[in-house]
């Protein structure tokens, strides 16, 4: 095998290369996929619950009847039978869209990938929770943003301190960008943004003429409480940018996601769509547009929520048994994920390892939803994607490497 001098591509590559960052959820796929390890990592779907017998008829009525558009290139912005099917999901939250404010992504991933793309010049400040997604952090730093992470409590994002740092900045001749949040079910907090704060963030958008960027892929799947509006639902100033997807209410390979803007701002993803991948998939587009007419597309998003409930309630039951009582996490009321907090001795990136290595459980370490080095003592729990019997079992595997570091660091400090 010919060896290759690394070393000579230095010179080849933009300046921004080097702000890039992984995706630490990207990096577990080789590990997690392997079938002795338990992945309480990575945001999967239940495949269980993929409505197989209908795609399975709605992919053949394509390739039969109309298998030479499905494989033709279609407009940027996507078809307009799949804009009116996007604006249906939003009803189903009391959120009304003109389809033609919609722009069909490949991904909900996409979505971001445009607004930093869009948005940011080097060194421009953005506001994000902290932690925020782990999918969000390299497309921020991939464009060199200057990342300010306001903490999460039980009701979201701190609205006061999102207002302090605007303040400070305004004060610095700066202004945020946008302010990136996820309002449902956090990713990776599974915290909700409270009422009152949705409401603080719109009055300060429309005070200080900022942009909010509503991330929302999770929106649908409650197990209890009370919902929530939308913060674009809530807003009468133009000032809020929502993010869709289909991943999480049909299925992630079907990469199609969504962006709801002004007329103005989507003339401009349009134009950034265009040099990216100059149009949605077709044939994703077709099937999910069939599968509307086929399936009541609700009653599959409530048998999956059914679902995750039941895998929620078995991994808060096996941390209550099994994690030690100095460790904390959060109690979702939809979505996918726990984040837990440990004791500060201990760094998660280094428990991972033992994890895998020596009880073949993974989770994603918190470290990867900051950009300054918090996060050290955190975890991601994903319960969407394992059977109830098999959370328990990664808990308790889990737990196990957790209580055995725990006992070593009272050994090494002589306690």
């Amino acid at each position: 095998m010919t060896r290759i001098d690394l070393d000579k591509y230095d010179g080849f590559y933009a300046e921004r290369t080097g702000c890039l960052r992984s995706s630490v959820m990207r990096d577990l796929m080789a590990v997690t996929a392997r079938p002795e390890v338990i992945s309480l990592a990575g945001g999967l779907p239940a495949t269980s619950s993929f409505p197989e017998k209908t795609l399975a008829r709605v992919t053949h009525e394509i390739a039969m009847n109309s298998c030479a558009e499905a494989l033709q290139y279609g407009p940027t912005e996507g078809f307009d039978e799949t804009k009116k099917n996007i604006a249906r999901v939003m009803a189903e939250e009391d959120t009304l869209v003109d389809p033609d404010n919609i722009l069909v992504t490949t991904g909900g991933q996409q979505g971001i990938d445009l607004m930093a793309r869009i948005f940011i010049n080097p060194g421009d400040p953005i506001i994000t929770e902290g932690p925020t997604y782990p999918g969000a952090v390299p497309s921020f730093c991939g464009f060199q943003a200057d990342i300010i992470q306001v903490p999460l409590d039980g009701d979201g994002i701190r609205t006061d301190q999102v207002r302090a740092e605007v303040e400070r900045l305004m004060k610095e001749g700066k202004k945020p960008k946008f302010i990136y949040v996820i309002p449902n079910f956090h990713n990776p907090a599974g915290v909700s943004l409270s009422m009152e704060r949705r409401l603080e963030l719109v009055e300060l958008a429309r005070e200080r003429q900022l942009l909010i960027i509503e991330d929302n892929p999770y929106g649908q799947l409650r197990f209890e409480g009370e919902s929530l509006p939308t913060i674009y639902s809530l807003d009468d100033d133009n000032n809020v940018i929502y993010l869709g997807t289909f991943s999480k209410i049909i299925s992630p390979g079907m990469r199609l996601g969504w962006i709801v803007a002004p007329t103005p701002l989507l003339q401009k993803f349009n134009l950034g769509k265009q040099a990216a991948d100059l149009c949605p998939s077709t044939l994703a587009q077709m099937v999910v547009n069939e599968y509307f007419r086929e399936a009541r597309w609700q009653d599959y998003v409530e048998r999956t929520t059914a679902i995750y409930h039941k895998r929620r309630d078995a991994m808060l039951a096996a941390l209550e048994e099994y994690f030690p009582e100095e460790a904390s996490w959060t109690v979702p009321q939809g979505g996918f994920y726990i984040w837990a907090t440990l004791p500060e001795y201990l760094d998660t990136t280094d428990l991972l390892a033992l994890a895998v290595e020596e009880e073949k459980v993974a989770f994603v370490p918190g470290e990867g939803a900051y950009v300054d080095g918090r996060g050290k003592n955190q975890m991601r729990l994903a319960y969407c994607a394992v059977p109830e019997d098999r959370i328990e079992e990664g808990i308790k595997r889990l737990a196990k490497v957790i209580r055995n570091q725990m006992a070593l660091y009272r050994a090494l400090k002589g306690e």
